[in-house]
């Protein structure tokens, strides 16, 4: 048996039909007019949860990427501080060999040369509190702005100061001021110190000790040059590796998100035909009524 059609059940009809074409433009406009084809969870659930995943892993990628700038900053002091260290104490050793040569001089030559090493003393100094933001390199997590005191004594503390530059990757960006300058009678400070007064008292035997000494402390500063070195390409690298795969996960949101626009566009343009011919099509369906001959 056939349903009985009235003039308000089309009329009903029409409208919701036209209704969803006008949605289904506005959804088109706001793609366009955003250039995203993602503007609420709805549009599409699982390209919502991928779109939040892979700006999760944005986030994460830049912030490894500004922790290894920071990590570099600091390696990179460390760097420049202990090759300074390094080219100052080659220039004390010469001056100990020249006092171990010239060991029956003149007061006075002794004294010029044990006044130059009390000058590379202090420099070594300024060199252990070198400090990059505000914070001596060589001084730990310490919350005071010198690692070594006028004296050369150590007043940091040992512990490291960490960077995370990748998933479960640490580096250390500060450097032991204890490894790098020794500690106690072993301090290149103090070395430096005996081989000055050795030089003044004319003691030859303990200016040879005090050679000895120096080597040791520059080898130390060496070594932990060739460390610093070491965590510098780990982080060069890893903060490479997190620039790569930022831009690998900026290319995969783009996919998620971004619209096809020629596409769009394309869609737009046939939604407007296509509305136009419904509006046509809807004013040969609905007639006048009888009430609007009345009217």
């Amino acid at each position: 048996m056939a349903g009985r059609v009235t003039e308000s059940s089309i009329h009903t009809r029409v409208l919701q039909n036209l209704q969803r074409n006008i949605q289904k433009g506005e959804k088109i406009q706001q793609q366009l007019s955003s250039g995203k084809q993602i503007n609420r969870p709805s549009d599409s659930p699982n390209g919502t949860l991928q779109s939040m995943q892979l700006r999760g892993e944005t986030r994460a990628n830049n912030q490894y990427v500004r922790s290894s700038g920071d990590g570099l900053g600091w390696l990179s002091t460390l760097d420049g501080t202990l090759s300074s260290s390094s080219t100052i104490l080659q220039k004390a050793r010469t001056l100990t060999v020249q006092g171990l040569n010239a060991g029956a001089g003149s007061t006075d030559s002794r004294a010029a040369l044990s006044a130059e090493i009390d000058q590379i003393r202090s420099t070594m100094i300024g060199y252990a509190n070198t400090t990059y933001l505000d914070r001596p390199v060589f001084g730990g997590t310490t919350t005071g702005t010198t690692a070594f005191s006028a004296d050369g004594e150590f007043v940091g503390n040992t512990d490291p100061v960490n960077r995370t530059v990748g998933p479960n990757s640490q580096v250390r960006v500060d450097a032991s001021g204890t490894a790098a300058f020794g500690e106690g009678d072993a301090s290149v400070f103090k070395v430096l110190d005996d081989i000055s007064k050795a030089l003044t008292a004319n003691d030859m035997d303990a200016v040879a000790k005090g050679l000895e000494k120096l080597d040791t402390a520059s080898n130390n500063v060496k070594n932990a040059l060739s460390d610093v070195g070491a965590r510098y390409n780990r982080i060069t690298q890893m903060k490479q590796s997190a620039e790569d795969r930022l831009l690998d996960v900026t290319a995969q949101l783009s996919d998620v998100e971004d619209i096809d626009l020629p596409k769009t566009i394309m869609d737009m343009q046939l939604q407007q035909t296509s509305y136009q011919a419904a509006l046509a099509a809807s004013a040969k369906v609905i007639q006048p009524s009888l009430i609007d001959f009345l009217r």
